[in-house]
């Protein structure tokens, strides 16, 4: 049975998780650590991804990011793969794969659990015992947002900046963010989405990203199969593609890989995708 396809809308704020091979430490001391945080940020600037909060523990990571498009995640994972990985097979005399498997991912709402997201991330450290108090983990980015030290990789969020007038007001409307910790129920569903890939929200906000990926599952079905009265590839001509880029490329695709014939077909191709813009 084929998995799912992920849903990454771009302009949305998403939560994701990526783990070492069969769980095994990814860093190894801060030289680890720091060359990570060097190819993810030239990653993000590449692909077009904004990251507001992460945390690097030793067997893997986890991050709060909006992506420009729907790729961009999987092209800054792909990057940061050549990037990172290749120096650290090379520096500890290994070979194979570091990352097990597919990344977690889920939408989240920004209205009711953008900030809960923030804390479950850079509070990790802390349920996990290596420190006290998130401020003390140097491999997050409590200390950027909370502290305003300074963070190439964070790109604070359009609502942390609405915390209040000025950094100061920001800072430490967000640090009392965090005077109480999260409830074993909101941490279980925070992980739960994330790893089902279910929107992380209210019932309402579940229901309407339910029904995009339902349009977006259909559009992809009529791709692979030629839905009768539909133009090229299973794209209705004549009105907008409301599959949106992740339908353009597939199109792309399946021009890549079939034999384009004729000349018409370039044509129709073409015109698919001057509608679906």
């Amino acid at each position: 049975m084929p998995r799912p396809l992920r849903y990454t809308p771009s302009g949305t704020v998403h939560h994701l998780t990526f783990r070492g091979n069969n769980r095994s430490a990814v860093f190894v001391d801060g030289a680890d650590y720091g060359s990570f945080c060097s190819s993810l940020e030239r990653a993000c600037r590449a692909h077009g991804c904004r990251v507001h909060a992460y945390v690097l523990m030793t067997n893997h990571v986890h991050l709060l990011a909006t992506p420009e498009s729907e790729r961009s995640f999987a092209r800054v994972l792909q990057t940061v793969a050549s990037l990172y990985v290749r120096r650290f097979n090379r520096l500890y005399q290994r070979s194979g794969h570091l990352w097990g498997g597919r990344y977690y991912s889920t939408v989240v709402s920004t209205e009711a659990y953008l900030f809960t997201c923030y804390r479950y991330i850079e509070s990790n450290p802390v349920r996990a015992g290596l420190t006290p108090h998130p401020g003390d983990y140097p491999w997050s980015s409590y200390r950027a947002n909370a502290l305003g030290v300074s963070d190439r990789l964070v790109t604070p969020h359009e609502r942390y900046l609405a915390l209040g007038r000025g950094l100061s007001a920001q800072q430490l409307a967000y640090r009392a963010l965090f005077t109480e910790e999260l409830s074993d129920s909101t941490l279980a569903e925070i992980r739960d989405s994330t790893k089902r890939g279910r929107a992380l929200g209210s019932k309402r906000f579940r229901e309407e990203v339910a029904a995009h990926r339902r349009r977006g599952d259909e559009c992809e079905q009529s791709l692979l199969t030629g839905t009768p009265g539909l133009g090229a590839f299973g794209v209705e001509r004549t009105h907008s593609n409301s599959c949106g880029t992740e339908t353009i490329e597939t199109i792309e695709t399946v021009q890549t890989v079939q034999t384009v014939q004729t000349v018409q077909t370039v044509q129709t191709v073409q015109t698919v995708q001057t509608v679906g813009v």
